[in-house]
């Protein structure tokens, strides 16, 4: 049998709303998840509505390069 390449990819999601803030004014921080997604069937960035500890509240998160 052959073996198959791994298909999982470790990628990093990053508030894009922290992003914006922190060009303005003084950001306190940047949150972001650590998470792993199917290469093969979503080649496109990832983004995901997670909790930022930051803004207090719900936030886009996308795929930001390592």
């Amino acid at each position: 049998m052959a073996k198959r390449k791994n298909a999982r990819v470790t990628v990093i999601l990053e508030c894009k709303d922290c992003i914006r803030n922190s060009e303005k004014e003084g950001s306190t921080g940047i949150s972001r998840y650590i998470t792993e997604k199917n290469g093969h069937n979503t080649p496109n960035p990832l983004e995901l509505r997670k909790f930022c500890p930051y803004c207090y509240k719900y936030t886009i998160h996308g795929e930001i390069k390592k």
